[in-house]
């Protein structure tokens, strides 16, 4: 089980936190401060995985953020760091060369993303083919344009879920304009 995802900067700033269990915030900080703390320091040669206290730290550096998840010491590590690196494609896909600031300023979407890819701590889909039918934004003219394309190639259940994840977005862009 996936304990808490955390996305920061080099310099330690947290960009985006998703705990699936429950902490006060006094240990949310002080965890994110330990995370970030042991994984900067670290040399690029040695694993993405990390040993925190009865947990494993699977994490990524993409650029300038480091994508982290804290899970259980028995589950597979591969498959978390594939499904970090499957989360950034989404998130490259959906902003089109997505940056730090695509993830500040968009965070409900960023969010929204995250939770339709995991839920409960526990992963949702892992196929990359399934999880990126989604265009880069400079290639959609619309978020409802792309809604009619998907309904009509959908079959499969995961196409329900990211048609889920799209009407959501358009709500969102809406309330937003």
């Amino acid at each position: 089980m996936i304990r808490f995802i955390l996305l920061q900067n080099r310099a330690g700033k947290t960009r985006l936190a998703k705990y699936y269990i429950p902490l006060d915030d006094s240990e949310k900080h002080s965890l994110e401060y330990e995370v970030h703390r042991l994984i900067a320091t670290r040399d690029p040669k040695f694993t993405n995985f990390v040993e925190f206290k009865t947990n494993k730290v699977i994490y990524r550096r993409y650029a300038g953020l480091f994508f982290s998840m804290c899970v259980d010491v028995t589950d597979n590590e591969l498959a978390y760091l594939e499904s970090v690196h499957l989360f950034v494609e989404i998130l490259d896909h959906y902003f089109s060369n997505v940056c730090e600031l695509d993830l500040v300023f968009n965070f409900h979407k960023v969010y929204l993303l995250l939770d339709e890819f995991i839920m409960g701590g526990e992963l949702q889909e892992t196929s990359k083919k399934a999880s990126l039918i989604c265009k880069p934004a400079h290639e959609q003219r619309t978020l409802t344009s792309v809604i009619h394309r998907r309904r009509a190639a959908c079959t499969d259940a995961l196409c329900d879920i990211v048609q889920v994840v799209l009407e959501r977005l358009a709500e969102l862009d809406k309330i937003e304009t």
